[in-house]
């Protein structure tokens, strides 16, 4: 986990100095371009009024902005969705999690996305009927995010009494230099293609790696 106190600054390490360099150097990049995408901002400066437990913004959002940024497109372009997710091992119920999405959405009303909002302590519960296998249930967000799709995808954020902080198990290195991964911990290669193929087409400048 990685962290640095917040700043408003506008500067960002030019592009093709991202990549490769170290890792604080990044965590401030990443930082500097995710609050440049104003829907991302707005969720991050806000989403600590709502309580979830152990919580981070995180997955395709966080990699997507960067790729627009890299890609000089505008930063909230092709973005489906924000994964806004949450660790409650306590309260497994799918209602509890559905208070918790409806009190995402009365607080982000007024932003034009989908927030998406899961208990990653329940997965375990729906998964199997959803991907058509079963897994473990994770002992913590941390693992669950380890889980996520593609290296350059398993990344959360979040502010923690003012501290930008980043999880980031396989590091920021593949994001920045726009390399996609599979992370074949979980996801079949039938995800992973699909997944790649759509991403592929709205970056084309993605390295995509073979399954």
């Amino acid at each position: 986990m990685y962290g640095c106190l917040a700043t408003e600054a506008d500067h960002v390490i030019p592009a093709m100095k991202i990549y490769n360099t170290d890792i604080l150097s990044q965590v401030r990049s990443l930082e500097s371009i995710l609050r440049k995408n104003p829907f991302v901002k707005h969720v991050l400066d806000n989403a600590d009024r709502l309580e979830l437990p152990q919580w981070y913004l995180g997955g395709g959002c966080v990699a997507q902005t960067v790729w627009n940024y890299l890609s000089k497109k505008e930063l909230t372009c092709n973005i489906n969705d924000y994964d806004l997710v949450y660790f409650d091992p306590h309260d497994l119920s799918y209602e509890s999690e559905n208070q918790h999405a409806a009190n995402v959405q009365r607080l982000f009303n007024s932003l034009p996305i989908k927030i998406e909002v899961k208990n990653q302590a329940r997965v375990h519960l729906w998964y199997e009927d959803h991907f058509g296998y079963p897994i473990d249930a994770y002992q913590s967000i941390e693992e669950a995010i380890k889980t996520w799709p593609t290296t350059a995808t398993c990344v959360g954020v979040k502010y923690i009494e003012g501290m930008f902080t980043v999880y980031a198990p396989y590091g920021l290195n593949d994001m920045f230099g726009m390399i996609v991964k599979p992370n074949k911990l979980q996801i079949t290669e039938e995800t992973y293609i699909e997944k790649v193929k759509r991403w592929k087409e709205c970056w084309p400048n993605l390295e995509i790696a073979p399954w």
